[in-house]
């Protein structure tokens, strides 16, 4: 497969499709194209570079967030190069379902697709599909979740340990060094959750005043879970005076952290709309961001740049700062979340 081919195209606004792809039928309103370029119609010579994107779930805002910056992204390098267009085509399963993700994978490639981004929901599911689209040329990058076997060109998101030691950071400035620490975290079988949990743990030893942490796991993981599991443990152990939240699960509820803010400081991931009402609060003291726009954003870029210039990153995992979102900055932060959702 080339990674340069003309394609003539009969819409050139930005526009928002199904994406007809055998055996999808049931999920057109997940299976979108994202078409990007001016009012005219381009020559039959122009290049068109067409990118996957497969996230895990539509419904989860992060994606949301990342869809747009792929977007955009596309819109951007298509009018800062002459002569090239590139076309996002989102193909996310409603829920999460790595079994959809791996068929997405060999539906795009059937197409002659020229890139993949894909968050892994199940990289042992998808593993194989994956090294099969780059035997056929097809240029993939992974964002938030990896599949490091696949042959995939880079990864791009936060190095999960280093995020479990920035929420154990935060949590130990609130508490000023001293006290009980009690750790939440979902599936324990989880990597990338472990992790995080790791760097918890392994920051936490900087600390004197703060002995090894309790860590708590729950399943599955719903929010109405991992609050009672919070309650629960905080009831039975009232000397915890912190909490660190490698999830911000019990945050998408209401009410989550009753008799527990009174108590405990909280730091937890994810500055997601709900979670930073409770930042509001003041009930959640600091939250931990990922680059959920960049996303999207960073790897079509590295996908355009690979199949426009032959150039790869200089490493093969893509590293992004943290956002920081405490009482001081989050009413601008959630400014994001109007334009990432598109309310705004």
């Amino acid at each position: 497969m080339t990674t340069r081919r003309a394609w003539l195209i009969s819409t050139a606004s930005i526009s928002l499709s199904a994406l007809m792809l055998s055996a999808c039928s049931q999920s057109s309103s997940e299976n979108e194209t994202a078409s990007n370029s001016d009012e005219s119609t381009p020559a039959a010579s122009e290049t068109v570079y067409r990118i996957g994107v497969i996230a895990k779930s539509n419904s989860n805002p992060v994606f949301q967030a990342a869809k747009t910056g792929a977007v955009d992204a596309a819109a951007r390098l298509s009018a800062e190069m002459d002569g090239v267009k590139v076309e996002v085509l989102w193909q996310t399963p409603a829920q999460e379902d790595a079994q959809m993700q791996a068929q997405f994978v060999e539906q795009l490639v059937a197409s002659g697709i020229d890139g993949i981004a894909i968050s892994c929901t199940d990289a042992n599911i998808l593993t194989s599909s994956l090294k099969a689209a780059v035997e056929k040329g097809v240029v993939v990058v992974t964002f938030d979740s990896d599949a490091p076997e696949s042959g995939r060109m880079a990864y791009y998101g936060v190095d999960d340990k280093q995020a479990g030691k920035e929420v154990m950071r935060q949590l130990a400035e609130q508490m000023g060094g001293v006290g009980r620490v009690a750790v939440l975290t979902g599936n324990p079988a989880a990597a990338n959750l472990q992790a995080r949990v790791d760097g918890v743990l392994e920051q936490a030893e900087e600390y004197e005043g703060i002995g090894k942490p309790m860590v708590q796991s729950f399943m599955p993981e719903t929010a109405t879970e991992a609050a009672a599991k919070m309650q629960q443990v905080q009831s039975a152990n009232p000397d915890i005076t912190g909490w660190a939240l490698v999830g911000g699960w019990p945050l998408y509820t209401d009410n989550a952290l009753d008799g527990i803010y009174e108590n405990a400081k909280v730091v937890s991931m994810d500055p997601l709309p709900l979670p930073l009402d409770y930042v509001k609060k003041g009930q959640v003291q600091v939250l931990v961001g990922q680059p959920y726009y960049g996303w999207g954003e960073k790897s079509v870029e590295m996908i355009i740049d690979k199949l426009e210039f032959n150039r790869t990153p200089e490493s093969e995992f893509i590293y992004a700062d943290f956002d920081i979102v405490n009482e001081e900055n989050v009413e601008a932060f959630g400014e994001n979340w109007k334009k990432w959702l598109g309310e705004g």
